[in-house]
């Protein structure tokens, strides 16, 4: 009776594979249910297996096979293999074969358990084809780290390249590579990547990276993939540790980053990281223990490099908050500038009073030119407090002359610019800053700024947006994670909104303050750009937060004089950082729009709500 049922099923091919469907969904569950459907159809729609091959036309694949390198770098690409299923293992290896570049070899060590021998016969049998491909069958399986160092014992390459046996490299990865190492003597590349599920024509989740960050990397392994290095910065760097399983390849690129001279990041997708139901790349939650590693692998980074700290866990897995330590009580100088505007600059004092636990600071108010007799009066109430000073400016209003005349009489070590209409939100803000002005490595300090309605109006700055520079996530919600996250990690940037930022005075005073051609606009830009050209690096941190209460209807151009005005400043900064504007913003990809502020890509699709 059951077979005849199950004859009269299969003959009706809709019922037979809707049953089918069920059985498989409550046997594995519906993403394993989704991933063997997607196979399925992947198998029957690319019979030729591999699939990233069309992202390349002929002609362009011909082109690149033609091209000459002075230096014909070998590459070790290492893959530790454990399990691997068959469809995800031959989709690897193809794309490795069907590199554009041919000077590389494979190096696999297989540390399988169930399906071990299924595992080695497909590999044995495409090493047989290519002698590029080299496979060890280990004894045991010893861990991700352990597995890894397996293989760089078997590489002879002069450049290591790190690939997951489930992902794939775009056939032009290897000659993108080789082509930056030739160009800019690189030791260590990076790239952009992308995540998919069945081929990299369903790829969600582009991540385009901007380059070398040493903040960002320590909050998150922005690194990630793609990754080469060359094989004498792995001998200083070491190898894979074991003990950090889980986030090894962040403890080892802080390692690497650490001793490499010349770090490269090209801007292109050429690593496609595969989402599947085990994958880290699904979930971040899919490996619990590789939160303990992250932070222990940062933790040992900062002893390294002479930084004292402590990791903590963001809201986002395997994103991280650092506390570095302050160094004593500095003394630090709060500027404000005032005309008029009672109201604000009270409400301004009195949260500074109120929540700051910084004790050691001092208020320098620039009154300038108040016409109201209840501002004077207001001053008036301020004489009885030792923490305030009030020195006035007569002069016409220049926000950057005013700001360098409210330097003169600051005692503090740190000078802390300060808008009026800000309100303090964080009671530790102070020292949110402070931590990271205290870095030698450091020049400025930006705050994370809302609107009163808690749209973000500043998280750091982007140049080239509005032909200078715009706001990063500008009218994002509050609550917003950010593009890949960088709404809750402390990161570096080119710059910081002069409406809040600290920097040390003695860099204040080495770049000669603020440009005094620039009386309104792009002063916070232009003495960024001094400040970075000088060595320094910026930091915007989000858990340093206030309220700015400039409109967000707020123009620059209300008036004939006014547009005259900031066209000239336009005008101006363009001319000053022309080269930087044209070569664009370091930590900001160049995949993504200079017409919003939003990290749409540049042809103006959003990638934050995909």
């Amino acid at each position: 009776m059951i077979a005849s049922i199950k004859y009269v099923i299969k003959k009706i091919p809709p019922l037979y594979f809707l049953l089918k469907g069920l059985n498989i969904l409550c046997k594995t569950g519906f993403v394993a249910t989704y991933e063997s459907l997607m196979a399925y159809f992947i198998k029957k729609g690319y019979k030729k297996g591999f699939t990233t091959k069309y992202l390349l036309s002929s002609k362009e694949k011909k082109k690149l096979l033609k091209t000459h390198f002075n230096q014909n770098i070998k590459f070790s690409i290492l893959v530790p293999l454990y399990n691997t299923s068959d469809f995800f293992l031959k989709e690897m290896l193809r794309s490795v074969i069907c590199q554009t570049y041919q000077n590389w070899e494979l190096c696999l060590s297989d540390g399988s358990e169930e399906s071990g021998n299924r595992v080695q016969r497909i590999c044995k049998r495409f090493a047989k084809r290519d002698k590029r491909i080299r496979y060890n069958r280990l004894v045991k399986n010893e861990g991700i780290s352990s597995n890894t160092n397996h293989c760089i014992d078997m590489a002879t390459g002069e450049f290591m390249v790190l690939l997951d046996h489930d992902d794939l490299l775009h056939p032009s990865a290897l000659h993108e590579v080789a082509f930056a190492i030739n160009e800019q003597n690189a030791d260590f590349v990076y790239t952009d990547e992308d995540t998919f599920h069945i081929t990299p024509y369903d790829a969600f989740q582009p991540h385009y990276k901007p380059d070398f960050a040493p903040d960002n990397l320590r909050a998150t392994n922005y690194i990630c993939h793609l990754i080469a290095f060359k094989a004498t910065l792995l001998e200083k760097a070491g190898c894979f540790r074991s003990e950090f399983d889980g986030s090894q390849d962040h403890d080892l690129v802080l390692r690497l980053t650490e001793q490499a001279t010349e770090i490269v990041h090209i801007p292109k997708i050429l690593y496609y990281w595969r989402a599947h139901s085990s994958s880290v790349a699904a979930s971040s939650e899919a490996k619990d223990y590789t939160h303990e590693a992250g932070r222990k692998a940062i933790a040992e980074h900062l002893i390294r490099v002479g930084l004292a700290g402590t990791v903590e866990d963001t809201a986002v897995a395997n994103t991280h908050r650092i506390r570095y330590e302050v160094a004593g009580e500095p003394l630090i100088s709060i500027i404000i500038q005032n005309k008029d505007h009672k109201e604000d600059i009270d409400k301004c004092l009195k949260s500074i009073f109120e929540l700051s636990t910084y004790n050691n600071y001092e208020i320098v108010i620039v009154e300038n030119n108040s016409i109201l007799e209840e501002t004077f009066a207001f001053y008036d109430t301020l004489k009885n407090n030792n923490r305030i000073e009030v020195i006035h400016w007569d002069k016409e209003f220049n926000y950057s002359a005013i700001n360098n005349y409210g330097a003169k009489y600051a005692n503090g070590e740190y000078i802390l610019f300060l808008n009026n209409d800000i309100e303090i939100i964080t009671p530790d803000w102070m020292q949110e800053m402070l931590m990271f002005a205290q870095r030698a490595d450091i020049g400025a300090v930006g705050a994370k700024l809302y609107y009163p309605d808690d749209a973000i109006q500043h998280a750091g700055l982007i140049l080239g947006i509005g032909g200078v520079a715009g706001h990063a996530h500008k009218y994002f919600p509050r609550s917003h994670f950010g593009y890949m996250n960088r709404l809750i990690y402390s990161q570096n940037v080119s710059g910081v909104t002069a409406a809040c930022v600290m920097m040390p005075k003695e860099v204040f005073e080495e770049v000669n303050g603020f440009n005094e051609l620039l009386e309104v606009a792009f002063n916070d830009v232009d003495i960024c750009m001094r400040i970075r050209k000088a060595g320094y690096l910026i930091v915007f941190t989000p858990f340093a937060e206030l309220y700015h209460y400039e409109s967000k209807t707020r123009g620059y151009e209300d008036t004939p004089e006014k547009k005259a005005r900031f066209a000239g400043e336009t005008e101006l900064c363009q001319a000053l950082w022309k080269d930087v504007l044209e070569k664009g913003d370091p930590y900001y990809n160049p995949n993504l729009t200079l017409e919003r502020e939003d990290f749409s890509r540049a042809d103006g699709k959003s990638l934050l709500f995909m």
